[in-house]
């Protein structure tokens, strides 16, 4: 294999799980961490990472490609009156404070560690797209407040820091229980995934400086290039996502999702 066609490959493969991550993330209203994460983790190696660096970089550009996701997607939702502005004012210096002591977290484990994280925490998430009893149901009319609201909010950033993904996942989940249509609540998790992913980008970066075996083109633990290849074509099938999101019931779709988490976090427990 010569110079050229093993970068086209890594590149290619980018591409790819960025249009992956794109449509998922507008679609489920996701950041589509989920997708990026175990892509990199494939294609990281081929870029020259150290086999004891991949995770930790993964996971750091994963939340560096869902800001620019999220902010594509919400605004999409936003043009159709679908994003609850007030939750995610709410919500966001609790999901911030969670989201430091994720990413502080994340520097005491190891890459494998944090790779077996990834699998339990995806195969968690299975449940939800696989069970219909468990997103169908409504526990409350409004929104948590309080103690509860605090407690969730910092749960959510801690967690999505630490999967490198945009918590879309749990805040639907979370405000289909009190009684949010799905529409509004998958707009307003898009959302959600800019405030996760700014502050946990900047930590992954901040943690990984002094770090060795790290690709080129990498700020600590978050490799630009690599984001880049993923931004470019995930913006471009974002707003894919929402259109169908609004157009369709996604129940097969969640179920074809869910069967891929089951994949991923077995993959991803097994490799740790």
């Amino acid at each position: 294999m010569n110079g050229d066609t093993a970068l086209l490959l890594p590149v290619l493969a980018l591409l790819l799980a960025g249009a992956g991550a794109g449509f998922a993330g507008g679609l489920f209203g996701i950041g589509g961490g989920f997708v990026v994460v175990p892509a990199l983790v494939l294609i990281l190696p081929l870029l020259g990472t150290a086999p004891d660096q991949v995770t930790h970089v993964a996971v750091g550009t994963s939340l560096a490609t869902i800001i620019f996701t999220s902010l594509r997607s919400v605004r999409s939702h936003a043009r159709r009156g679908a994003v609850d502005v007030s939750v995610l004012k709410s919500w966001a210096p609790w999901v911030v404070g969670g989201t430091v002591l994720g990413t502080w977290i994340a520097n005491l484990v190891s890459s494998a560690t944090l790779a077996l994280i990834f699998g339990v925490g995806v195969l968690a998430f299975a449940v939800h797209f696989l069970s219909p009893r468990v997103h169908d149901r409504q526990l409350a009319d409004t929104m948590p407040g309080g103690i509860i609201r605090a407690s969730l909010a910092s749960g959510l950033g801690l967690l999505s820091s630490l999967l490198g993904i945009g918590g879309g996942t749990i805040t639907t989940m979370t405000m289909t229980l009190c009684g949010t249509s799905i529409h509004r609540a998958i707009g307003t998790a898009s959302g959600m995934g800019a405030i996760i992913a700014v502050p946990a980008t900047i930590g992954f970066m901040l943690i990984g400086l002094d770090q060795t075996g790290l690709p080129w083109g990498s700020a600590g633990y978050v490799n630009w290039p690599a984001a880049l290849g993923v931004i470019v074509t995930s913006v471009m099938f974002a707003p894919l996502g929402v259109a169908l999101a609004h157009r369709l019931s996604p129940a097969l779709l969640r179920r074809v999702f869910g069967i891929y988490l089951v994949f991923v976090g077995v993959t991803m427990v097994a490799s740790s």
